[in-house]
């Protein structure tokens, strides 16, 4: 019985001692960003709280490491870039052009956003392209970047100009 009623005390303890550890670091940072404003340090606070809780609650834990990679003292900004990432990560499942698909990964292997930026870029791009008429503006173009539609579009608008 004892050592029972030792392990849930021990429990409780650290536990209560880790949630206030918590607290004590979100206090922190709303006292960074206002140190003399104590309505904005609550409104900090009451974010960087909802950002935590959310955080330890999410299921991807690729896109978890990658948020606390990018903001390690900022839970509300954790939260944010999950969730965009979480979104992109779903669009770039969907992409149906793999030659784009391949190039944004190789730019940017981990970070979903930024992968979905270039392939919507290097889409535009390779749509303007094929669309393009002048033959050996487009093929000095493609010499000179064969695998980057973005660029190919910046060398033949500077040709045209």
């Amino acid at each position: 019985m004892k050592p029972i009623l030792a392990l849930i005390f021990s429990a409780l303890f650290y536990s209560s001692a880790f949630a206030q550890t918590i607290e004590e670091k979100l206090w922190a940072i709303a006292k960074k960003q206002y140190p003399t404003d104590a309505e904005m340090q609550k409104y900090i606070y009451d974010e960087q709280k909802k950002g935590y809780v959310y955080m330890t609650d999410v299921t991807d834990q690729e896109l978890k490491h990658f948020a606390e990679n990018q903001y390690p003292d900022d839970y509300s900004m954790q939260e944010y870039v999950y969730n965009e990432q979480k979104a992109d990560k779903a669009y770039m499942n969907i992409v149906t052009d793999v030659e784009l698909k391949r190039f944004a990964i190789k730019q940017y292997i981990k970070d979903y956003s930024m992968q979905k930026y270039v392939y919507d870029q290097q889409l535009i791009a390779k749509i303007f392209m094929q669309r393009a008429t002048n033959a050996t503006a487009k093929d000095k173009a493609r010499k000179q970047y064969p695998d980057d539609y973005s660029m190919q579009k910046y060398i033949y608008e500077q040709l045209m100009n």
